[in-house]
């Protein structure tokens, strides 16, 4: 049978071992956000220099961008590419693979166990949202999400939006939040502590979604729930893959209803 790898945060011939508990939390959530953003500024580079080839002026590269499905789609296979591979490679750094964060071999139940929590997160989902709605007066429950895509035509188009919105997000998202935050965090402060903490960062990323409405509260809220089930399935069966599959099939759900059912 092959040796299990040993988890990157635990083990302890590791620089953070001489960092003060205290301070552990904030060293691990600036290097998510370095990845965050480093993955972003390199993502617009890289399509600036595609736009400048390609001979495009400045508005004609916003509107492909902002508007085009095979340019939102390149922006989301770089930025979610780019954050894995300074995941991959920091683990590296240290003889580590994506393994030691929970990207461990797939099992055939991991996807069963998805189906089973899928509505475990929606139960709890409308639950909070019955008790948010009657103390916060005022909550918008259709606030729009500014996912882009707006303009989907055909087959071909259908197929890059699910990519960029059911497949690349789950997996770029579980490595960095569930994997790298969260197994960091549970050094630091208990498992509770360490799951409410990522879960309200995987909550505050999503908040400008709102675009121009505002922030995405009630987005926030939804993915707030589905991170704190996303933390306990990652806890309780030690892998990535039932939580990827789980955010995948949420995220599938509002594919289908968003472009299949109401022709977005």
């Amino acid at each position: 049978m092959a040796k299990q790898e040993t988890s990157f945060w635990h083990s302890s011939a590791r620089p953070w071992e001489h960092i003060p508990k205290w301070l552990l939390p904030i060293v691990i959530i600036l290097i998510a956000g370095a990845v965050f953003f480093i993955s972003q500024f390199a993502t617009s580079i890289i399509l600036s220099l595609y736009a400048a080839i390609r001979g495009w002026n400045a508005t004609f590269a916003n509107n492909w961008l902002s508007n085009s499905v095979s340019g939102q789609f390149l922006f989301v296979l770089l930025f979610e590419g780019l954050s894995i591979a300074l995941l991959w490679a920091l683990l590296r750094r240290y003889g580590k693979t994506l393994a030691a964060i929970g990207l461990k071999r797939l099992r055939l139940k991991d996807g069963g166990i998805a189906l089973l929590a899928y509505p475990v997160y929606l139960v709890i989902y409308l639950v909070v949202i019955g008790i948010a709605t009657h103390f916060i007066h005022g909550l918008n429950l259709n606030q729009a999400q500014n996912i882009g895509f707006n303009s989907v035509h055909g087959s071909s188009q259908l197929v890059l939006t699910f990519i960029s919105l059911v497949i690349l997000p789950p997996i770029a998202e579980e490595l960095l939040f569930r994997g790298f935050i969260f197994e960091g965090l549970k050094k630091s402060m208990p498992v509770i502590y360490a799951g409410i903490l990522t879960s309200v960062l995987f909550a505050a990323a999503h908040l400008p979604e709102g675009g121009s409405s505002g922030l995405f509260w009630i987005g926030a809220l939804d993915v707030f729930v589905l991170s704190l089930v996303l933390v306990y399935v990652k806890q309780k069966t030690k892998t990535l893959w039932p939580g990827i599959f789980l955010h995948a099939i949420k995220n599938a759900v509002a594919f289908v209803y968003l472009f299949v059912l109401t022709n977005r």
